[in-house]
This record gives structure tokens, C-alpha cells and sequence, in this order.
């Protein structure tokens, strides 16, 4: 399976938390009907606004509907992280450290 670096964490001003993979694309993201969306003009697999999930819990589905695309994401330590507040980035570097 293919393994990739997330570039950068960011949640935009609808709320949505977008993952920017450091290199592969996922034009397709749409068929694993898992709710997750490839924004081909930033790059980035995001989320809809969040309802009723939270956007750690956004975080784990976006990471595996790209592995349903046949790539491993993992984060990195130059993952940038951009308007995450902190307690969400811990929360998610928890989830992914177990």
C-alpha cells in the first residue's frame, strides 16, 4: 500500500478540517461514500461542515477513506498545522499515536 506524508492540517472558515497529502491526489475519494471530498484547487481531502462528529473524528475518516484509495497518510513533524486549535491537534496526535 502507498504511504504519505500529511503536508499540513488546517480547519477553513466553514469549520471544515481539510488534510493537504504531501504529494498524492484523490480525485476519486467520492466513490468510498464515506462523506470525505477532494478539493482538486487546494489540494486537500476535507470534510462537510461538521454536524454531529467531531473534527478529530473527521480527521480518522478522512485518513481512512484515503486508505480505502490505497494509501497510508501519517502525519509527520513537518506536518504544518493552521488554525488547529490545540486541544484538537493533541487529540488527534493521540488517536493516531495508539
Amino acid at each position: 500500500m502507498a504511504q504519505d506524508q500529511i503536508a499540513t492540517v488546517e480547519i477553513d472558515e466553514s469549520g471544515r478540517i481539510h488534510v493537504f497529502p504531501s504529494s498524492v491526489e484523490f480525485p476519486s475519494i467520492y466513490r468510498e461514500a464515506m462523506e470525505v471530498h477532494w478539493d482538486a484547487k487546494r489540494r486537500s481531502l476535507h470534510s462537510p461542515t461538521p454536524r454531529e462528529w467531531s473534527l478529530v473524528q473527521w480527521f480518522q475518516q478522512i485518513l481512512s477513506a484515503a486508505e480505502s484509495q490505497g494509501c497510508i497518510l501519517q502525519l509527520a513533524t513537518t506536518t504544518s498545522w493552521v488554525n488547529i486549535p490545540a486541544n484538537v491537534r493533541d487529540a488527534i496526535l493521540q488517536t493516531v499515536s495508539h
